[in-house]
């Protein structure tokens, strides 16, 4: 099974150098970055690495979709700067895909960071996930790129882009959850206040499951991004 990594980039030029030599080493078939408009001076690392890059319209989901369309790969993995994973990662997607019956998956994840609650609530991430199959960007979603192209991607939302299709890839057909963990950073969280964070990260979710438009759950959103 061919996997591609696709990966958005807006203004990371403070994790871009250690991210980029950390995606030699994980062997995926294709390696994509899309930036949505940096100002920061990510676009002269990219320039700079060698690496395959686009430009596209900001929005995560805009660029994640505006990726997969450059790629062959028969599998999308699409990951963000903050996150770490392995070769041993995308060998875990190929052996989880070669499985006819799963048409996606992510993984556990581990948050990054000082704070002794992070790992409490990369737990209760885990175990949501695994009970409801609906996962966060921040758990490197994969699926098959035929399947990505008939649900049409990633909704274009500002915010949720993650949540609403995991919502599609689940009445497609078998998540797998796999143990393995990606480790995400927890800077939002330590930066904001755990207890706040976690509450506003609830409300938010709950207010999109309740119909509130995505438009204007990113202006809260984007107290603690």
């Amino acid at each position: 099974m061919s996997v591609a990594i696709v990966v958005p980039v807006l203004n990371e030029q403070r994790e871009l150098p250690e991210f980029i030599r950390r995606l030699s080493a994980l062997k995926a078939d294709e390696l994509i970055l899309v930036d949505g408009g940096s100002t920061d001076g990510s676009r002269a690392l990219l320039a700079e690495s060698g690496l395959r890059w686009i430009a596209s319209d900001a929005g995560r989901a805009i660029q994640m979709n505006a990726g997969s369309i450059h790629c062959n790969s028969n599998i999308l993995l699409f990951i963000h700067v903050d996150t770490v994973i392995d070769s041993s990662h995308v060998s875990a997607v190929r052996k989880a895909m070669a499985d006819a019956g799963c048409v996606g998956g992510r993984f556990d994840v581990r948050l990054a960071g000082r704070h002794p609650a992070l790992s409490v609530i990369g737990w209760f991430m885990n175990m949501r996930s695994r009970l409801t199959r609906i996962s966060t960007g921040d758990q490197c979603i994969f699926v098959r790129r035929s399947l990505f192209e008939t649900l049409g991607g990633f909704p274009e939302l500002p915010l949720m882009e993650d949540i609403a299709f995991s919502a599609l890839l689940r009445r497609a057909g078998r998540i797998s959850c796999l143990k393995q963990r990606a480790i995400t950073s927890g800077r939002r969280w330590e930066l904001h206040g755990v207890i706040k964070t976690v509450l506003l990260m609830w409300k938010i979710r709950l207010l999109y499951w309740l119909g509130t438009p995505a438009d204007e759950l990113v202006l809260m959103y984007r107290h603690v991004r």
